[in-house]
């Protein structure tokens, strides 16, 4: 079988240890097998990138197929053709001549046709007196057969690359509109806040994009537009709940409770003399912020990686996980419980234990952490702060090789 046979090319052309391996892996193609040659085409033609083929070498290749008589390729009927450049050409649609060598040098190389060159380079047959093909000198279509199943392979990976891809740029068109309809939305109806400089912060984010990004560059955009807009929605949100909450004070005197105490407890409960305190201390009217939705937790950890260290076993694969190591932290950098609790009432417990990531990752810059936490909960109580823009700008930081934390 003449796909069984390593052959060094005609003239000039090096032999490589690349040509000898593709040849050598010919030889392994299972007895029988066959492929309908135009459903291998179109997968060389999806993963097209993968070998660095132009559109220009798949005309080459497909007017290649196109000499082969059968409709699929096996061993059985002989897998060389030999037509001449001129007919060749006409085929690719015209092709110049010098272009045409190119473009078979590159199909080669790529290791998707071998030559099996005559001792004159010519392309020819030589043929029974039945007229049937015993042996022919041109381009062999074996590693098309030989690697079928790799193309089709590759070519589901490219398709599958493609839609996460389109996926992605939707994603980031949608969250563009929403983060510039809210700030326009919040400028144009006076709600408080620096929405200048919010504004600012989403036209320098717009400019990090591309003209041709790549999947990674459109996530890592979709990510921080998605941490503005969460921000966004965050400071809309208590401004909202704080207008509620000022008309209900005056139509009602019954308490508000706290939507999830029993898990600020679970994780840190307070003494029964800190309790009877409050108990004493509670005015008649109590308002209660309601806690903002947290950041994603894959977001926090990439912004704070320190605290995984103090999470059980040295990893963080949950909110709780997080909430715990964020306890230990407290402790250590001597934030009392009542400060600590006061947080998780009015931010939440997920993003109070946001906030003692983000101080962690900020204690050389932070003389009191007990006292810095009091200052963000109170803001955040008036509505004038949120986590967003801390955890963007930790995350940009760590992004940066040697760059400490800001």
């Amino acid at each position: 079988m003449q796909t069984g046979s390593v052959t060094t090319p005609f003239g000039r052309r090096s032999m490589t240890l690349a040509l000898v391996k593709g040849q050598l892996n010919t030889s392994e193609i299972r007895p029988g097998k066959s492929v309908e040659k135009w459903k291998v085409f179109r997968d060389v033609c999806e993963a097209k990138t993968s070998f660095g083929i132009l559109d220009r070498g798949l005309a080459v290749l497909n007017a290649l197929l196109s000499f082969y008589p059968d409709t699929k390729l096996s061993e059985e009927h002989g897998l060389v053709v030999f037509p001449s450049n001129a007919q060749l050409s006409i085929r690719a649609h015209g092709i110049a001549g010098t272009t045409l060598r190119r473009q078979l040098a590159a199909l080669v190389d790529a290791g998707l046709i071998q030559r099996r060159d005559s001792p004159n380079g010519k392309r020819y047959a030589h043929r029974s007196r039945g007229g049937e093909i015993e042996q022919a000198f041109g381009f062999d279509l074996a590693p098309l057969l030989a690697r079928s199943e790799e193309f089709a392979h590759l070519a589901q990976q490219v398709a599958e690359e493609k839609k996460l891809f389109k996926r992605a740029r939707e994603a980031l068109t949608l969250c563009r509109r929403d983060v510039r309809k809210l700030i326009s939305a919040a400028m144009e109806e006076g709600a408080d806040g620096d929405w200048a400089m919010i504004e600012r912060h989403y036209v320098d984010l717009v400019a990090t994009i591309v003209r041709t990004p790549s999947r990674a560059d459109v996530e890592k955009t979709l990510e921080e537009m998605e941490m503005l807009r969460e921000e966004i929605i965050n400071r809309l949100e208590m401004q909202l709940n704080t207008r509620n909450m000022d008309g209900n004070a005056d139509q009602s005197d019954y308490h508000i409770q706290n939507s999830k105490p029993e898990s600020i407890h679970e994780l840190e409960p307070s003494s029964e003399k800190e309790q009877e305190a409050k108990a004493e201390h509670k005015p008649q009217t109590q308002r209660t912020v309601e806690p903002l939705k947290a950041f994603p937790l894959s977001m926090v950890i990439k912004a704070c990686p320190d605290i995984v260290d103090y999470g059980p076993g040295g990893a963080i694969a949950n909110w709780r996980d997080l909430m715990s190591a964020a306890v230990v932290v407290r402790s250590m950098l001597g934030v009392s419980p009542s400060a600590y609790q006061e947080a998780c009432e009015v931010l939440g417990p997920e993003n109070a234990a946001t906030a003692m990531a983000c101080v962690l990752e900020r204690g050389g810059q932070i003389n009191s952490a007990g006292g810095y936490l009091r200052d963000l909960t109170r803001k955040a109580a008036r509505g004038e702060f949120s986590l967003g823009p801390m955890l963007m700008a930790l995350m940009r930081a760590n992004a940066v090789p040697g760059k400490q934390s800001a």
